[in-house]
């Protein structure tokens, strides 16, 4: 298996809640919880699981062993195969300029007939920027034109800002048995997002799902789910068979490291990190629901058990080998990812794709 066969859109009927759901903060404790939005490829991998659990689609053990999702992406509604990608942090698109990260060798100057690899001396080369004062303000891109110079992106009409925001309101607290609110703490403040119109979430699977509608996400939130084949010349598949050279980036968060400590990348010994470099930010927070349990609940409600708060390395976040990694995202073996029962590659991690950067052998 190395491609992915479906892409499920998901197209919320109303709000939905966007929650961190994995640490206590200060913005949490002021009601600013929906600081993480789209859900994780694990939301839809639950779903997927509950939904063929309460009306089976596949063999239960065959999902167990060989479900591949990833996620989060969004697209146009009358266009979802054309879905948007987070942009790689080397490449700065503000509103009305474009800026691009390269290396350069400033210590040791190299004659224009020696050949790129004898000139390639990772060590020796830094990051630099034209204009270091300017900020991103386009953070998503089609995945049709991956790879292309921030200028052709623009001129392509390929970028785009997260077509979402974050809205605040009073939430009631309703009694049991009346349709009135609580009296002790009745109301609450909930950050919900508004999706524009026209526009879904987008997630990647080698299963199918029923479309229909569902509840979905941390609130069950209802939405209308989609499902639509992939081949294998999909711009998203092709691009995955494409070994990666010096440098690729990350459209999905990465979770690196054991299953107690996260780290920036996989700290399996044949993973080349000597001498590797990065273009990141800080580390986002990673939790999903394990499933439901019935355990200790009054009247046998269910309950979302959570899985093992973690830190991810941010989409878009860019890295940088010595020597050809020659392998491309599904090569990537297990072992480089923390363990839930199942290898975290499963929930699509640090899904990859290679690109070209300046000063950079390709």
């Amino acid at each position: 298996m190395s491609q992915f066969k479906y892409l499920i859109t998901i197209s919320p009927l109303g709000l939905m809640y966007g929650s961190s759901g994995a640490f206590l903060s200060p913005e949490n404790l002021v009601g600013r919880s929906g600081a993480k939005f789209p859900p994780d490829a694990g939301a839809i991998a639950g779903l997927i699981f509950n939904t063929n659990r309460e009306t089976p689609f596949t063999d239960h053990q065959d999902l167990s062993d060989n479900l591949m999702v990833a996620g989060p992406f969004w697209a146009k509604q009358d266009n979802p195969k054309a879905f948007y990608v987070p942009i790689p942090w080397h490449k700065v698109i503000a509103e009305t300029q474009d800026d691009e990260w390269f290396f350069e060798n400033k210590s040791n100057p190299t004659t224009s007939d020696e050949s790129e690899d004898i000139k390639w001396c990772l060590g020796q080369h830094q990051w630099q920027r034209q204009n270091k004062d300017l900020n991103p303000e386009y953070i998503w891109q089609s995945i049709d034109a991956w790879n292309l110079p921030s200028n052709e992106l623009r001129e392509r009409d390929a970028i785009a800002k997260a077509p979402w925001e974050f809205v605040s309101f009073l939430h009631p607290k309703i009694k049991p048995d009346e349709r009135h609110v609580v009296e002790k703490d009745g109301l609450f403040l909930e950050n919900a997002v508004q999706l524009r119109q026209n526009c879904c979430l987008v997630y990647l699977s080698n299963y199918e799902i029923p479309e229909g509608w569902y509840r979905f996400g941390g609130e069950g939130h209802l939405v209308e789910i989609e499902t639509h084949t992939l081949s294998e010349k999909h711009k998203i598949n092709r691009l995955l068979q494409h070994k990666i050279k010096h440098a690729f980036a990350l459209i999905t968060p990465g979770v690196w490291g054991s299953n107690q400590f996260s780290y920036r990348y996989p700290i399996h010994p044949d993973f080349p990190r000597k001498g590797m470099k990065m273009l990141t930010d800080k580390a986002i927070s990673y939790r999903y629901r394990l499933g439901q349990s019935r355990k200790n609940q009054p009247q046998g409600n269910p309950t979302g058990r959570l899985s093992r708060g973690r830190y991810a390395v941010p989409a878009g976040s860019v890295y940088v080998f010595k020597h050809p990694l020659e392998m491309n995202w599904w090569d990537f073996p297990n072992e480089w990812f923390p363990k839930e029962g199942f290898p975290l590659k499963h929930l699509g991690c640090g899904l990859c794709l290679p690109v070209d950067i300046q000063g950079v052998p390709k």
